[in-house]
């Protein structure tokens, strides 16, 4: 972090220093890791004390002091450390990712939100735009009130470059994510399903991510998918410039002549201010392409030249785990793991990217259950489905009970004389007994589900177990 001095950073978040003299307190300097979690801590940090459902952050203020912390944001003092108390520690830390920010003048900050696609964006942006300069985007999926600030409070003097990842569970949250971090530069990849449980319709879905665009100033630019209605129409709620990316005719940065190779990687040729360069993409899955042109409309604005942008997306490869991670096994099977979450939308995008790699090979997809799709869940689950079934899918395994309607819906759809073969299992035992009896050589396996559902895990065991596989 910018480093702020410990008496000075009191005064930021409006709170009052206890278990530390003055005299002390005016010598410590905060510059190190922000954490919330004490086995991160390290010299010169700030322990976060959050009170969550399982565990009190106070508990644990002392273990994060002895590991270099110079103090403990908490909400009462704790004995024997040094502690900035505040009433409200998700309000103070919201305080000082503001405050890091408007420390750093020359910084441009960059929100990307969307129903799918985020993680993969943030990363994508994090490795084109270091090209241009030190660049800090988020670890994993940082991505809510606590991903955020946790995020922010990395920048140091130099950082020319924030990326910020910004989720959202209701109308509102976005808005909020972007007066700790106000963007320069936003970007709406799409507007879809996940968490319609949540929002009640995809048209109050559309409403929390235009909170983006919206909080830009008139300086900003809104980097918006020209091939999604939804986020095509957030043109009218911002005041900043706008620039359409996508397939579509009058898109300002475009794809055209999209290829895959064998192993499902695009090919495609970038449009933007009248010049054009081919791209291979080092990232599994057509959907790339489209993040793509969203990064690169990012890095044109930010000073990239075509040509450089075009080179760092050739560089790039996958950052966060379980994101279509693909594992070549020396036994000739190839899996595919991107089960870190699953909504309607990043299903489909995955099944296709499957059935690319499948040409002349035989292709599992191993499905979990979507969580937090409301009443809309059966109806979504059959629609995936009748989706595997369509996309020519050669094994279909369902994982759980509540996935259940995915295999009813697949089922329906063979009426048709579809070749797919649909099974259901109970647990992610039962689905690893099979497969490790059933995949041979050439075999492709995908593994997709919601987190909580567990199949990363299962994806993890097959692609580092190959032996007694047949």
């Amino acid at each position: 972090m910018i480093p702020i001095p410990l008496v000075e950073l009191t005064v930021v978040v409006g709170g009052g220093l206890t278990g530390i003299t003055e005299e002390d307190a005016a010598g410590l300097v905060v510059a190190g890791p922000v954490v919330t979690d004490s086995r991160e801590a390290g010299p010169d940090g700030l322990f976060v004390a959050r009170v969550g459902e399982h565990a009190d952050g106070h508990d644990h203020a002392a273990e994060a002091v002895a590991a270099g912390c110079v103090a403990a944001l908490t909400t009462r003092p704790v004995p024997d450390v040094p502690c900035v108390v505040v009433e409200d520690t998700q309000e103070a830390f919201a305080t000082l990712a503001r405050a890091v920010v408007d420390r750093s003048p020359d910084l441009a900050v960059v929100g990307v939100t969307g129903s799918s696609g985020k993680t993969s964006v943030k990363d994508l942006l994090g490795t084109v735009l270091s090209h241009a300069g030190p660049t800090v985007s988020p670890v994993g999926s940082y991505n809510s009130e606590v991903g955020v600030p946790l995020t922010v409070c990395r920048v140091e003097a130099d950082t020319r470059f924030l990326v910020v990842e910004m989720g959202a569970r209701g109308v509102g949250h976005i808005e909020y994510l972007t007066t700790m971090a106000p963007p320069r530069v936003g970007v709406v990849l799409n507007v879809g399903t996940a968490h319609v449980g949540e929002f009640g319709s995809r048209d109050a879905i559309a409403r929390a991510k235009s909170e983006l665009p919206a909080a830009l100033p008139e300086d900003g630019l809104a980097v918006l998918n020209a091939d999604d209605p939804r986020v095509r129409a957030m043109a009218d709620v911002t005041a900043a410039r706008v620039v359409l990316v996508g397939e579509a005719d009058d898109a300002d940065v475009r794809a055209t002549d999209v290829a895959l190779d064998a192993a499902g990687r695009a090919t495609f040729t970038l449009h933007a201010g009248g010049r054009q360069a081919r791209v291979t993409l080092g990232l599994v899955g057509r959907h790339h392409v489209g993040n793509a042109l969203s990064v690169a409309a990012v890095a044109l604005e930010l000073g990239m030249s075509l040509d450089d942008v075009a080179a760092a997306l050739e560089a790039a490869r996958p950052v966060s785990r379980w994101r279509m991670e693909v594992t070549e096994r020396p036994d000739g099977v190839t899996v595919v793991n991107d089960a870190y979450n699953a909504n309607p939308e990043s299903m489909h995008a995955a099944l296709t990217a499957l059935a690319g790699m499948g040409e002349d090979r035989r292709t599992w997809a191993v499905l979990g259950t979507m969580l937090e799709l409301g009443d809309e869940s059966a109806a979504l689950h059959a629609g995936v489905g009748r989706d595997a079934v369509d996309l020519g899918v050669d094994e279909l395994v369902v994982v759980g009970d509540a996935a259940r309607p995915l295999a009813d819906g697949a089922e329906q759809a063979l009426a048709g004389g579809a070749a797919t073969r649909v099974r259901s299992v109970a647990d992610a035992d039962e689905a690893e007994a099979l497969l490790r009896a059933e995949l041979r050589a050439g075999d492709v396996a995908l593994f997709k589900s919601s987190r909580d559902a567990g199949l990363r895990w299962l994806g993890d065991r097959l692609a580092e177990t190959p032996e007694d596989l047949t």
